[in-house]
């Protein structure tokens, strides 16, 4: 039974990696292979065994729910923002000719937004700046992959940046006060050493950034009101997001809760807004829109992805896994570091929701140095391909960059930021030990 499911992910697992030349989306696969694991698990027992396999799937969905729900909110509230262009308050303040610069502005910026916003969004709405700022394809694209690092480095450190530092927020891994003040350093780090390098190294063409009045690039009048509604829309919702922290330490209810506690907020914001609007003009602000603009797509491919995931753990795999790691290669250290390295090849939601199974927290309780560094690890090496991330994946599709390319240019930055990073996680925790 066990190497039937474990064959089953496998094959599965490999259909989700190979989605570009298959012609297949991930999701679908990723929907069938959760299901045919938890079917095999139930059919290949005994009849007795199956009710307990029924609570075990009712666990692991609730488990799962808590971060779907979460997700869902998240990217609502992200979504009625950029509906009402609130972002631009913060990008239309970029005002710089000099591209080296422009490069540590709209890194840091980026690095910064990231843990605010998740990494993808921060990443898309980073590159559309980019677009309006560098005429040079080259300089864009150098930005752009930059842009990716700077992400997914700044996900990395926040509980609501990246989904996986998310996923060990919601299961008790980490806490939010102690992942910022352990992380933020070394994700720092892994911008700041390729930025210095890439500086010292970077020789742009002064002709490929647009040319800059006073206030930056042109753009079209807004009105007063339109104006207003931009801010109130950003302050709600950057403001709830900061606020879901806190609700969680304050109320120990699951974060999820606060989560919709603020997209409850923002809506109503909403609706108020524009209630003197007729239907035409204020379908597309509204939350009902947001809705329906949201990435459901991503949000079930977590669900077959967790899912089979939870198989492998109710079936102690996963844990039988651990003990080979540990047995093999012995340094606790050593294997989330390559870990990290794996979820630039694969997709670090399955990788990190197996660590969480591999290892219990009776062993290793919340904020425990290897939750922390794994918050590091898979958070950041996904930056070391351009395939490796959901920020990477992005922009590879919006500015057209080439694997090879992103090799060639950003790979070696990245890992240097990624082991710079990590030697300063260690060291910290050498230097308090």
């Amino acid at each position: 039974m066990i190497l039937t499911i474990i064959l089953i992910f496998i094959i599965g697992y490999a259909l989700v990696a190979l989605e570009h030349p298959i012609k297949i989306n991930k999701t679908a696969t990723a929907l069938i292979m959760g299901v045919l694991c938890w079917a095999v698990y139930a059919l290949l027992s005994s009849e007795a065994d199956r009710e307990h396999i029924v609570e075990q799937l009712g666990e692991n969905l609730t488990e799962t729910a808590e971060i779907l729900f979460f997700l869902m909110g998240a990217m609502t509230v992200v979504e009625l923002i950029d509906a009402h262009d609130g972002f631009t308050l913060i990008t239309d303040r970029i005002a710089s000719r000099n591209p080296r610069v422009l490069l540590w502005i709209i890194s840091l910026l980026t690095f910064f937004l990231s843990a605010l916003l998740d990494n993808l969004t921060s990443s898309i709405v980073m590159v559309s700046v980019t677009r309006k700022l560098v005429k040079d394809e080259q300089q864009r694209l150098l930005i752009a992959g930059m842009i990716i690092v700077s992400a997914n480095a700044g996900g990395a450190w926040s509980p609501i940046g990246d989904v996986t530092t998310t996923m060990l927020w919601i299961g008790g891994q980490v806490t939010t006060l102690n992942i910022i003040r352990q992380l933020l350093l070394p994700s720092l780090v892994a911008i700041l050493v390729p930025l210095a390098v890439l500086t010292l190294t970077y020789k742009p063409d002064s002709t490929g950034v647009v040319a800059l009045d006073g206030e930056g690039v042109s753009r079209p009048y807004v009105t007063p009101a339109a104006r207003r509604d931009r801010r109130l829309m950003l302050s709600i919702g950057l403001g709830g997001l900061l606020f879901v922290p806190i609700f969680k330490t304050v109320t120990h209810l699951p974060p999820y809760m606060g989560m919709m506690l603020v997209l409850g907020v923002i809506w109503v914001a909403s609706e108020i807004i524009h209630s003197d609007k007729d239907e035409a003009e204020r379908q597309p602000l509204t939350a009902a829109h947001a809705l329906s603009r949201i990435d459901i797509s991503s949000i079930l491919f977590f669900l077959g992805i967790l899912l089979a995931v939870g198989v492998l753990q109710a079936t102690g795999v996963l844990q039988s896994l651990a003990g080979w790691l540990n047995q093999t290669v012995g340094n606790l250290d050593v294997i989330v570091l390559l870990i990290g390295v794996f979820s630039a090849i694969v997709d670090n939601v399955p990788i990190v929701a197996a660590a969480m199974g591999m290892y219990d927290m009776q062993t290793f309780p919340a904020d425990t140095k290897l939750w922390e560094f794994l918050a590091y690890c898979a958070g950041t090496g996904g930056s070391l391909l351009v395939i490796g991330s959901a920020a990477g994946v992005a922009v590879m599709g919006m500015e057209n960059i080439g694997f090879g390319w992103y090799i060639r240019k950003i790979s070696w930055l990245a890992l240097l930021g990624y082991v710079g990073g990590a030697l300063v996680f260690l060291a910290e925790y050498a230097l308090t030990a």
